[in-house]
């Protein structure tokens, strides 16, 4: 055969092996795709010496188990006790750390397991998820698709005391693209703490102490004020004309005990909770940014002024702290108010160390790179025009919602937070009172030694 044949042989044996083996791909990928959304659903319960876990989550989640099926995917419910069990062992027991204080429970037994229907309705409460785990198995003959059954499993730790203090850490990320779990823990004193985790949460402490949850809340404020661009943006409107930490003192003041009130109230449930909310409050803390860069630009930079306005804006930026506060407030326990002003010290950390950093790099700029007045200028209009963006935008969106009718219930709401600010303003009066008669006293005490 000639070597020209050979060549071409030889090239066309390669495309369609490649061409084979293209084919191939999707097939062995299908087997092994990871699901879009998986929801878990989880007890946890201590009664007496041992700790309960009951978990449900989707069959299709377990990519690595073998289910024996019959037909074309039907599950074979007599032989499939092995292959839940395993799949039991090596998704959930290999990946959900459970600690009674500091100390790492040793890993549980499999006490029950069982392949459940998709309609199954029984993990609404830990009472009947328990008679349903501990209950009659599907029949052999039921026709259950292996990618749409839920393995339902009941776990067993041994513990000490089911008084002690108890963490979690559910590793379960893994089982989809996004993960959700849902947990529910019951001590023995009836309460039912109720959690959402995406993802992977980190360790959860089922019933924190005061100061666990002072300290979670302080580290979500700090990371939180870091994270949010439109709060930084505001800040650093604030602090463009006042670049001394005396003149920043009452500013930075104002704006942190109004944005702790409105958080406060709102997690308390005091704040309006219709779809209209949200976006209003975001559009305008992009007015208040707009707002403040405009006064820089206009060159209004007295401070008292600045500090009054500071505290109406902040009621607006505590709305948006309590927006994202949300989730987080699962892990409060029984100490919400704690929690809320330890997240509020989280903030202020945050507040401190971006003045400290950006005080002085405003300094060099403005003594080194461009005169103060026109610098000020410069950096006013650059987060003028993101804070006009972002309002347009933002006032867009909150267009596609449909304002509510004026019900008796939202009249009370409104007259609620109108006496509130009129209170508000009268304490504002009060302390700009104030302030100004101990200026005027400074500036006499001052005149009196040049007489």
């Amino acid at each position: 055969m000639p070597g020209s044949d050979c060549i071409i042989i030889m090239r066309r044996m390669t495309i369609a092996l490649a061409a084979a083996l293209v084919c191939a791909l999707p097939l062995g990928a299908a087997a092994h795709d990871v699901p879009n959304d998986v929801q878990v659903q989880a007890f946890v319960k201590p009664d007496g010496r041992r700790l309960q876990l009951l978990m449900r989550v989707p069959l299709l989640a377990m990519r690595e188990v073998d289910f024996p099926r019959r037909g074309i995917g039907i599950l074979d419910i007599p032989r499939a006790d092995a292959a839940l069990s395993n799949a039991a062992r090596l998704w959930i027991a290999d990946n959900v750390e459970l600690y009674e204080g500091e100390v790492r429970l040793d890993y549980p037994r499999v006490v029950e397991v069982r392949a459940s229907l998709p309609s199954d309705k029984s993990f609404a409460s830990y009472e009947a998820a328990l008679a349903h785990v501990m209950g009659p198995r599907l029949a052999d003959n039921t026709e259950l698709y292996w990618n749409q059954g839920l393995l339902d499993v009941l776990f067993e730790y041994p513990i000490r005391s089911d008084s002690s203090e108890f963490s979690i850490h559910p590793r379960l990320e893994r089982l989809g693209l996004r993960t959700v779990i849902v947990l529910r823990f019951l001590p023995p004193n009836g309460a039912v703490r109720a959690f959402e985790f995406v993802g992977d949460p980190g360790l959860v402490r089922l019933d924190p102490r005061w100061y666990q949850a002072a300290l979670r809340f302080v580290e979500a404020g700090f990371f939180h004020i870091l994270d949010g661009t439109d709060h930084l943006l505001f800040l650093f409107c604030l602090v463009i004309p006042f670049r001394r930490f005396r003149a920043l003192i009452p500013i930075v003041t104002a704006f942190t005990v109004a944005h702790s009130i409105t958080l406060i109230a709102s997690a308390y449930d005091l704040g309006p909770d219709s779809l209209w909310f949200p976006p209003l409050i975001e559009t305008l803390i992009a007015v208040s940014i707009f707002y403040m860069a405009l006064e820089n630009i206009a060159g209004v930079s007295n401070v008292q002024r600045r500090w009054m306005i500071a505290f109406g804006f902040g009621l607006v930026h505590g709305f948006g702290f309590s927006f994202a506060l949300r989730q987080t407030l699962q892990f409060a326990g029984s100490y919400l108010l704690t929690s809320l002003l330890s997240f509020n010290i989280g903030v202020e950390l945050g507040q401190l160390l971006v003045l400290v950093l950006l005080i002085p790099v405003l300094e060099l700029l403005f003594r080194y790179v461009v005169v103060e007045r026109m610098g000020t200028i410069i950096l006013s209009a650059l987060v003028a025009h993101t804070g006009w963006h972002w309002m347009t935008e933002r006032a867009e969106q909150l267009r596609q919602f449909q304002w509510p009718a004026l019900t008796a219930a939202l009249l009370v709401s409104i007259l609620r937070w109108l006496m509130l600010l009129v209170v508000l303003a009268g304490l504002m009066w009060f302390v700009s009172a104030l302030l100004r008669q101990r200026n005027q006293r400074r500036a006499e005490g001052e005149a009196a030694p040049m007489e």
